[in-house]
């Protein structure tokens, strides 16, 4: 009798919530069932909340060593962008599995080897592919406007002299200027541009004022002292990096708006 592994997969944590991938597990079983072949129970391979864009799955890393070391027919999956997203990682999958004698077959999807068949694998990977690449750029997009309009936390972390007011049914999120904080910042800037004040002097200074840091610390550190006058948030802007899959690494710089200047105009 034909053996057969089965593999599904979601890919957000909202999927694995709303059990989508156990609808896709059950159009797989019955599937192996009508054609009659055998399925091991520990042949069931299931990867919830793992994106396609990756080959570093757990279900299937060990599907690929059970194909490897033990030989399977056939490897059963719902359709081809639940195998991969990308073409390329599709098709490595197949000629990885067809080298160890086993047959990629689809529920959804051509299930033979024919030309015509490997074409509409190529097609739905490549749709597959661009419908990626098209949610992960309306993602950067919105993630950006948010960050733009305050809603979103750049820094990760309000800075001394600020507080983080969260976004609520009556309001945006936005930041808050904590006075008895920002006297201490605006000191701390006039002694090191104006009286030329060393890192050191500035550190000691902060302590001797019996003010704890942003994290409740009693005693300043250099570091966090150096890190206060280098940030831009005292000049009324952040910067935080989105991913973007046309150009990585891009920053994106919030000014003003959303992020109140209120520390004078000193630049370092």
């Amino acid at each position: 009798m034909t053996s057969v592994a089965i593999y599904a997969r979601v890919s957000s944590a909202r999927q694995k919530k709303d059990q989508t991938i156990g609808s896709q597990t059950a159009a797989l079983r019955a599937h192996a069932a009508t054609a009659h072949l055998e399925l091991p129970e520990e042949w069931v391979f299931e990867d919830e909340g793992h994106s396609g864009a990756t080959l570093v799955r757990p279900a299937l890393e060990r599907l690929r060593d059970l194909v490897a070391q033990v030989g399977v027919d056939v490897v059963l999956c719902y359709a081809p962008d639940r195998l991969a997203r990308k073409f390329a990682y599709q098709a490595l999958l197949v000629e990885e599995f067809a080298r160890a004698g086993t047959r990629v077959e689809f529920v959804r999807g051509p299930r033979g080897d024919s030309p015509e068949d490997q074409l509409m694998v190529q097609f739905q990977g490549m749709f597959a592919e661009y419908e990626k690449a098209q949610l992960m750029e309306r993602y950067r997009r919105g993630k950006t406007y948010r960050a733009r309009s305050g809603a979103v936390n750049v820094l990760g972390g309000a800075p001394f002299g600020y507080r983080y007011l969260r976004k609520t049914p009556e309001c945006g999120a936005t930041y808050e200027i904590i006075e008895s904080e920002a006297a201490l910042v605006v000191e701390l800037f006039r002694r090191y541009t104006d009286d030329g004040a060393s890192i050191a002097d500035l550190t000691r200074w902060l302590t001797g004022s019996g003010t704890p840091t942003r994290t409740g610390k009693t005693r300043w550190d250099r570091s966090v002292v150096w890190g206060m006058l280098r940030n831009p948030a005292y000049q009324g802007q952040a910067e935080c990096l989105f991913l973007n899959p046309a150009a990585a690494g891009q920053r994106l710089r919030v000014r003003n708006g959303s992020f109140p200047q209120a520390f004078g105009e000193r630049s370092l």
